[in-house]
């Protein structure tokens, strides 16, 4: 098999990126692998060559719209067929989406990793000859990784169940523990594993310190001597981003903000302007730049701290993959230490969130559901961190997954139900009507609860999930589910074990999360401030040793210089007063259910949010965020005593 005119046919290239060829050969030959390139390093190849020559469909597994939309357009470009299932598809195309799949035209097709949890997708994967599982940011199955996500450690046991092989891992910020763990998720044989070099000699990294209140300033003046050079400023906060922008803008620089915060169409529009020139300057929250594939970004700035080293490589890795000279600059305060640390404690959730859920769960019976969102809110844990404390549960053998389900659906008939009955036998014909007649008929919309339609119609659930299934394929119908909830079985031996205990080890297991998190801190500032060559510094946190410094970052240029260790400004610490202490006690007075823990009310005062505050609109509040910028730990010893006292 000739792999080298296979890419040229069909990608343009005349030859493979180091790695490439070695992870498509391994593929081809049936094996599962890991490939760990450097961001740019060209990952998505590695899958989507294989996908044209295997039987069946190429199921990618990417957690970004974004990535998801600018690759099956470049796929689409070169005549490949590929598609994608996200939010932002109307009816009419999700429905285009399924009819090639089940038809054999897709070669590839992208989805979030949520979506292996939906049962009516599932009923479809079953029917359909998947070729290749490929995993993109696949660190994020590692428990102890920088951006650990629950359902990604589900994503092994859908692979196994539905024996999806052979299977593609894909990272740019694996350290070598958190690649055992990949490779041990998904049985990836150390052999199979490719790494390639993560140094990039057009980069050059510089640390800049500054302090909070000329770090604004400091970015105008660097990015107006280079006006019309394509560049990413990272923030933290989406709010942080709104404020640089219009800051940039006013001093004549074509900036945008990106973050999660936006309307889709906004994101979209300013992701297009900056893909095609009319924007110069994105200032971006992480949100922006996984999967973007612009050649000739020229600058990377964070103008905070970046959250972890994994991050910052990530990030600076959009700079320069036209393989030109590009500038990686950290304006580095210490004052956002505050903030993240913030998240990493405001995370938490309390012990008695915890056993409220425990108790919950443990009395449910041998197989049950929850919803997720129901359960957050009542229990006070945001929605991600509750999908933790599930996972540690099912690693802790107290629950075992069986997959999600919608507890109802919104059918809308295309083209009338006469027209639709039509092409269907008199059996068929009475069972369909039947279904329609068990929901509530709307203007436009047929309500069914599905378990109110088994019960009327004495049918199995998955002969009305397939019936439905196949008119929204056919085109006759187009579905809207809605009340996610998810099951699980408890395992065995669960209710006899003591739930204090288990309490307990989840206790133990988000204080190690939070001793891990600061510790990656702690790593960002020992990189802050080493005089020594920065690019060997963060090279060798991923495992690889750079035989003599690069030459071209900031301590490089400095070396001669003999500079003392390089210190990163802070601004004096914050002192709660008797004011605020006033305050906080008026707060607790007033009684709100949302706040009658101290963490819960060191969480609010700190501007951090919660299902339950926001179930009792608490933002709005005065005292919302009174202490924002303030340490979280100094803030939680502050409510601890006065709660303690009353």
């Amino acid at each position: 098999m000739n792999l080298t005119e296979t890419l040229q046919e069909n990608f343009g290239h005349s030859q493979f990126r180091e790695g490439q060829e070695q992870v498509i050969r391994t593929l081809l030959e049936g094996r599962s692998a890991l490939a760990i390139f450097p961001t740019g390093g060209g990952k998505s190849l590695c899958y989507q060559l294989p996908a044209l020559l295997m039987e069946g469909v190429t199921l990618v597994i990417s957690p970004l719209i974004a990535l998801m939309k600018d690759q099956v357009e470049a796929l689409r470009a070169r005549g490949i067929a590929a598609a994608r299932l996200d939010s932002t598809l109307s009816a009419a195309e999700v429905m285009q989406v399924f009819d090639d799949l089940r038809s054999g035209r897709l070669k590839l097709l992208y989805i979030a990793p949520e979506r292996l949890m939906n049962e009516s997708f599932m009923e479809r994967l079953s029917r359909t000859k998947i070729a290749l599982l490929a995993i993109d940011e696949a660190h994020c199955i590692s428990e102890w990784g920088h951006n650990f996500r629950p359902e990604y450690l589900r994503l092994a046991e859908v692979a196994r169940k539905l024996k999806l092989h052979p299977v593609l891992a894909l990272t740019a910020t694996a350290t070598p523990g958190v690649a055992k763990d990949i490779r041990a998720a998904f049985a990836i044989a150390d052999k199979d594993q490719t790494l390639t070099a993560f140094h990039r000699a057009n980069l050059a990294l510089y640390i800049t310190p500054v302090s909070a209140e000329e770090r604004l300033g400091l970015l105008a003046k660097k990015l107006a001597k280079f006006r019309r050079f394509p560049s990413i400023v990272y923030v933290t906060l989406q709010q942080t981003a709104e404020h640089v922008s219009t800051h940039l803008k006013k001093q004549g620089i074509n900036a945008r903000a990106y973050h999660a915060g936006l309307p889709d169409e906004v994101r979209a529009e300013v992701q297009e302007g900056f893909m095609a020139g009319s924007v110069d300057v994105i200032v971006a929250t992480i949100a922006f730049g996984m999967g973007i594939d612009k050649a000739n970004i020229r600058a990377v700035y964070h103008f905070n701290l970046p959250k972890t080293l994994e991050n910052y490589q990530q990030e600076i890795g959009r700079a320069g993959r036209d393989g030109n000279a590009s500038h990686c600059e950290m304006l580095a305060c210490a004052d956002d230490l505050i903030v993240l640390q913030n998240f990493i404690y405001g995370d938490t959730p309390t012990p008695a969130a915890l056993r409220v859920l425990v108790d919950h769960l443990l009395r449910q019976g041998a197989e049950f559901d929850i919803s997720r969102f129901d359960l957050a809110r009542s229990t006070d844990i945001r929605p991600l961190v509750l999908e933790t404390v599930l996972t540690y549960l099912e690693l802790d053998l107290v629950l075992t997954p069986l997959g999600a389900f919608y507890t109802g659906y919104q059918v809308h008939i295309i083209n009338g139900e006469e027209r639709l009955l039509a092409g269907h036998t008199p059996e068929r014909q009475r069972f369909l009507k039947a279904l329609f007649a068990s929901g509530k008929r709307g203007y436009k919309w047929i309500t069914l609860e599905v378990d109110a339609s088994v019960a009327a119609l004495g049918e199995p659930r998955e002969r009305i999930l397939k019936a439905l299934n196949f008119l929204e394929e056919a085109g006759d119908i187009q579905l809207k589910p809605s009340g996610l909830r998810h099951r699980f079985r408890l395992c065995e031996d669960a209710t006899q074990r003591d739930p204090s205990v288990i309490c307990a080890r989840m206790q133990k297991l988000f204080a190690k999360r939070e001793v891990n998190d600061a510790e990656r801190l702690k790593q960002i500032m020992a990189f802050a401030e080493d005089r020594g060559c920065l690019t060997r510094h963060l090279l060798r946190y991923f495992g690889e040793d750079l035989a003599e410094d690069c030459g071209h970052c900031g301590s490089c240029a400095e070396a001669e210089q003999a500079l003392p260790p390089r210190l990163i400004p802070r601004s004096s610490d914050r002192t709660i007063t008797v004011e605020h202490v006033a305050r906080i006690s008026e707060v607790i007075a007033e009684g709100h259910a949302a706040l009658r823990a101290s963490r819960q009310l060191a969480r609010f005062l700190c501007g951090l949010t919660s299902p339950a505050t926001t179930r009792d609109r608490l933002g709005k509040h005065d005292a919302f965020a009174m202490l924002e910028g303030y340490p979280f730990q100094s803030v939680l010893e502050q409510t601890e005593s006065m709660m303690m006292v009353r």
